[in-house]
């Protein structure tokens, strides 16, 4: 994918790409080396990469510290620090096999907003931070989102005892220089806006021939678990039509999930269902299935679709259930988090941005949760989306078009000065 085969990059960008190239490959250079591109959090390679952009941050004229969360911040002291501050970033783990770009484009792309206000020599009223956060992708802790989660204030204090191998999640921030004992009074009061920059993940930008995508929401995820028993009888003596099948009534509510999936995407806002993990019963070829243990993982940006998703499974699991001659159990919702709207304010700012640099843009929701949705418990926040190749995530072959990341951080650049002054007149 090529800015020269779809949209042309604007003349004269306030940013200089050629410094977020230096940033993105400078951090893809950092990982194990028999699995590109792998850095996970808590692990020596992500010291080195935290390493790698405390020199970079420090490059740029920001003072760096590591929070109680363990966050690595930079800061431009603005020169009317009491309105607070406007923080940008996003995060520099990745999942196994992961990517050059999902968190990273974010990171240098804030980066180069605060290189490219002195370059311009623009000082700002409000403080400017760039933060890196601890494991926004599931840590080998098996949670995520730490860094942004302790900024908010709600890092639920079981998981610090959380272990992998003799490592616990407590010890695993005091190694990357955090302060667990000081999680309890972490919670910013003064920042004023968060915006982070992400490749989409998904397709529609680039089939759009689009520049930008300007995040409504950050949809809200829900797990629930099902779980189906039937009856063990012999596979090759039990005739068919005396049997009670947990698989066959369990694979036709996978079908009927996916059907009213569907319909409910049919409608406004985002929703997707997914039946990602499906465990069987005895699990043996001359056996008839007994139990079936499925786990749906659903997502809606607007709340009302995951009500009626939620309220329509459970007659859905009852009327198969009486069909097939198996016992359904209840439905077990695991975890249920709303969607995250972006700010108003923030949203128009943005597409006044994405105007003003002559980025071609268009609103769209998030399917995926970002550190964002965690910020926005605090504070107005928002985010922006930039294409990627076939909309391919979480994958050695992720890209994105450095020319795609300037565009998208002089977007932020705008917004960002636009703010300065916004945000006074909305004190």
């Amino acid at each position: 994918m090529s800015k020269t085969a779809h949209n042309k990059v604007p003349a004269n960008l306030p940013v200089n790409a050629g410094r977020i190239a230096g940033i993105v490959n400078g951090l893809a250079g950092i990982t194990e080396l028999d699995r590109p591109y792998t850095r996970r959090a808590f692990t020596p390679l992500f010291l080195e990469g935290r390493a790698f952009l405390d020199r970079r941050f420090r490059a740029a004229g920001l003072e760096t510290r590591i929070d109680a969360a363990g966050n690595l911040i930079g800061r431009r002291k603005g020169r009317k620090s009491a309105l607070g501050t406007i923080m940008l970033g996003s995060h520099s783990d990745t999942v196994p096999d992961g990517g050059r770009f999902d968190g990273i484009a974010g990171v240098a792309a804030a980066l180069e907003v605060a290189r490219a206000l002195a370059d311009n020599g623009i000082e700002l009223d409000h403080d400017l931070e760039i933060v890196d956060f601890l494991a926004e992708e599931v840590s080998i802790f098996g949670v995520s989102c730490v860094g942004s989660r302790g900024m908010a204030g709600v890092l639920p204090d079981g998981w610090l005892s959380r272990t992998q191998g003799e490592l616990s999640l407590r010890q695993g921030i005091v190694e990357v220089g955090g302060d667990p004992s000081r999680l309890s009074g972490s919670k910013r009061s003064d920042i004023r806006a968060f915006l982070e920059l992400h490749i989409e993940q998904g397709p529609v930008l680039e089939t759009g021939r689009l520049d930008v995508g300007v995040v409504t929401a950050i949809s809200g995820i829900t797990r629930i678990e099902i779980i189906v028993e039937g009856q063990a009888d012999h596979a090759g003596t039990t005739p068919m039509g005396h049997r009670r099948d947990a698989l066959v009534a369990a694979s036709r509510l996978v079908l009927e999930i996916e059907r009213l999936a569907m319909e409910l995407s049919q409608g406004e806002g985002h929703f997707t269902a997914t039946v990602g993990e499906f465990a069987i019963e005895p699990n043996a070829a001359n056996v008839v299935p007994s139990r079936v243990r499925l786990l749906i993982d659903a997502r809606a940006e607007l709340r009302p679709q995951m009500e009626r998703f939620l309220a329509t499974l459970g007659p859905l699991c009852n009327g198969l259930a009486e069909a097939s001659g198996v016992t359904i159990a209840p439905a077990n919702v695991i975890s249920d988090n709303h969607p995250t709207p972006g700010d108003a304010l923030l949203l128009s700012t943005l597409e006044e941005s994405c105007d003003a640099i002559g980025a071609k843009h268009r609103r769209m929701a998030s399917g995926a949760g970002h550190d964002t949705a965690w910020m926005g418990r605090i504070t107005r926040s928002a985010m922006i989306f930039i294409p990627c190749l076939g909309g391919r995530s979480h994958a050695p072959e992720e890209w994105a078009e450095n020319d795609d990341i300037a565009l998208g951080a002089a977007v932020l650049f705008d917004a960002v000065k636009r703010l300065d002054r916004r945000l006074q007149e909305k004190v």
